[in-house]
């Protein structure tokens, strides 16, 4: 759940820190106090695009804080998928700072990305406002809440459907990529011929170019090696007042007096040891002059073949790797070539056979589709009623279109509805009105309240068109709602406000010359009279508190059953 939220230099926000409870949080105030503000902070630190301008004027930057609390082991899981840092009492915090040209998201105090940002978002939290009521118009969003609604039994089959697609789409695209007639062939076998030959040549043997180049290296640098170690040499060695010989000296010094101390005798077994590194040193470095000898036919054959591998690179990769890659793909063009049509009838056959199964797997999901979609169709039919669709009929048309194919299957979905006797379902987007998609919504999520895993559920304007006796029904279904799962509502009207478990105001206040919008939670006294005022408008007469009171404890006794 959405356990706090915090603003700060956001539009006409200075700062506001909010604490949301469980079941139904009501959010209410004046038009214009900043309603909108406060989903909209919400779905920025979600990741939605920022704008400039809603950084407060004369503040650098804007900052808006989520703090969750997740309990199911199912979210927490996703969320460790995506590797995103998460306290080990299921505390999840969000943070979105906003500044001039640029964004920066963190998660528990490690910045990521907004796409990580939103993907997480989908696991924690669901926002239904008019855009997402539209969006139920959509064929494809019906299609998505019929799968969703069916998920158990949909999951496997379309996992086992989309990976037959994805095999056959690979079939056609490989047959359509040789679809060449003889005479390309011809081109391309020969030039295939000609590419092999060469690589296969030169007989290349991977890590060979590193070991050729440190070889070449040496060989070209060998008259500079030879200088620099034969005077190192000798300024270590035990001649002509080498190092060695100024050790031998020091050693013999120590020698003569290190029985008289137990530590002169220590700095003696530490002169012997570096004498007996100086003796390793001048051994090595003296078998290393008496092998270097420039071999000239040695450098040459080194810096031919150098020269030929660096062709090579030119042609077919930057690296060994890379060209014996491109050699197995012109051996696997030629053997297809050289054996086009056995070829071809092979990759036909892989399609007919994956066609018939991509049909037969089609057909069970769209079973599934069909059998679920009468059940969720009878639920939303009583869901509907108890909103105050009296006379509503409601049906979910799956119609195979195998024409269509595609990873989810080859279905067309569409939601139909008829709210008048007499009248036959037609598509949602014929049909339905503002105040009436709000209605379906609500209906859909309590429908699907019992399969949704995500706690949080925030409504924009779910009031839409309604009043009167068709908001108490609306009202009575959200605090149904409210059972299983945190709701957040903005609302203007009083039959939901009077609902809340938990109720705040949204407030607009002038300060000296600045603007400011605040939040606050109402005690059970202030809530009654914020419901007095959605009833009585500008006065608020004792009749109307009277009003108010009333509908509030109508609303608590309706949540009692």
């Amino acid at each position: 759940m959405l356990v706090s939220l915090h603003v700060k230099n956001l539009a006409l926000i200075d700062e506001t820190e909010v604490y949301f409870g469980n079941g139904l949080n009501i959010l209410t105030g004046e038009t214009g106090a900043g309603k909108s503000i406060i989903i909209g902070s919400v779905n920025l630190a979600l990741g939605a695009k920022a704008e400039k301008d809603m950084i407060r004027t004369g503040a650098d930057y804007a900052l808006i804080e989520l703090v969750f609390q997740v309990e199911k082991e199912e979210q927490l899981s996703r969320i460790r998928e995506l590797e995103l840092p998460i306290e080990e009492d299921g505390t999840v915090i969000l943070q979105r700072r906003i500044m001039q040209g640029k964004s920066l998201c963190k998660v528990g105090g490690e910045t990521v990305s907004v796409k990580q940002l939103r993907m997480l978002s989908e696991i924690l939290i669901d926002i239904h406002g008019q855009h997402e009521h539209q969006s139920l118009l959509k064929e494809t969003k019906q299609m998505e809440i019929l799968d969703d609604y069916a998920k158990e039994e949909l999951c496997r089959p379309k996992e086992r459907l989309g990976e037959c697609y994805r095999k056959y789409r690979e079939v056609v695209r490989a047959l359509a990529e040789n679809d060449v007639d003889e005479e390309i062939r011809k081109k391309e076998t020969a030039l295939a011929e000609f590419e092999l030959q060469e690589i296969e040549s030169v007989a290349l043997m991977t890590g060979e170019d590193e070991a050729l180049e440190k070889d070449y290296r040496r060989l070209v640098n060998g008259q500079k090696i030879q200088e620099a170690l034969t005077n190192a040499h000798q300024m270590s060695g035990y001649d002509n007042g080498g190092a060695g010989d100024a050790i031998g000296r020091a050693l013999k010094e120590i020698r003569a007096v290190a029985s008289y101390d137990e530590t002169l005798q220590e700095f003696e077994k530490q002169l012997l040891d570096i004498d007996a590194l100086l003796n390793d040193y001048n051994r090595a470095a003296a078998d290393y002059l008496s092998d270097l000898e420039f071999d000239g036919e040695l450098f040459a054959k080194t810096e031919e073949r150098l020269d030929l591998i660096n062709r090579l690179k030119s042609k077919y990769g930057n690296t060994i790797e890379d060209i014996l890659s491109y050699q197995d793909t012109l051996q696997e063009k030629l053997d297809r070539y050289q054996n086009y049509d056995d070829y071809r009838k092979q990759l036909e056959e892989q399609e007919a056979a994956l066609k018939k199964e991509l049909l037969r797997r089609c057909g069970e999901v769209s079973r599934i589709r069909r059998k679920n979609a009468a059940k969720l169709a009878e639920s939303m039919k009583a869901a509907l009623i108890d909103l105050n669709f009296m006379d509503v009929v409601f049906e979910i048309a799956v119609k195979p279109v195998q024409e269509k194919i595609s990873a989810d299957g080859y279905d067309e979905t569409a939601f139909m509805i008829s709210t008048n006797p007499g009248e036959s379902p037609k598509p949602l987007a014929q049909i339905a009105s503002g105040g009436e998609l709000s209605r379906i919504m609500l209906a859909l999520k309590t429908v699907l309240a019992d399969k949704d895993e995500i706690d949080t559920l925030i409504f924009d304007e779910i009031d839409t068109g309604i009043s009167g006796r068709t908001a108490w029904k609306v009202s009575e279904k959200m605090g149904i709602l409210g059972r299983k799962h945190q709701l957040i509502c903005i609302t203007h009207l009083p039959q939901i406000a009077a609902m809340a478990d938990s109720h705040f105001q949204i407030e607009k206040s002038v300060s000296g010359e600045r603007t400011a919008t605040k939040i606050r939670e109402l005690d059970e006294k202030e809530s009654i009279e914020e419901v007095a005022r959605m009833l009585g408008g500008a006065v608020i007469t004792e009749n109307v508190l009277n009003n108010a009171k009333e509908m509030k404890d109508l609303a608590t006794k309706s949540k009692q059953y």
